[in-house]
């Protein structure tokens, strides 16, 4: 198992919203059923940190907001599409790209 750094883009415009969630996979699939943590910054100043619930839901704590995903669902690989639902009528898609090792150093 890898912990990694998950850095997703929304495909309707990838310099808002940027979603990032901290992960353990195996191989290229989620590896951890328990709840994870995870940040979404929808206007590149103010981002929202939530928890990523087992059963796919974002929950942003208190408040209303109590958006889905199928991210669990999804291969961990870059390039891989995942989708959002806001609410009941509206959702986005993103896509992932960027995997990195927790704790990983680049050496120069």
């Amino acid at each position: 198992m890898t912990a990694i750094r998950l850095i997703a883009q929304w495909r309707d415009d990838p310099t808002e919203a940027l979603m990032s969630v901290d992960l353990r996979v195996d191989e290229t699939r989620l590896a951890a059923p328990w709840d994870v943590f995870g940040a979404i910054d929808l206007d590149g100043a103010h981002p929202r940190p939530f928890i990523l619930r087992r059963d796919g839901s974002i929950d942003f704590g208190a408040g209303p907001d109590r958006w889905r995903t199928d991210l669990r669902n999804a291969e961990m690989k870059v390039g891989t599409l995942f989708t959002v639902w806001f609410n009941d009528a509206d959702h986005g898609t993103y896509k992932i790209v960027k995997l990195a090792e927790l704790g990983a150093k680049e050496r120069k």
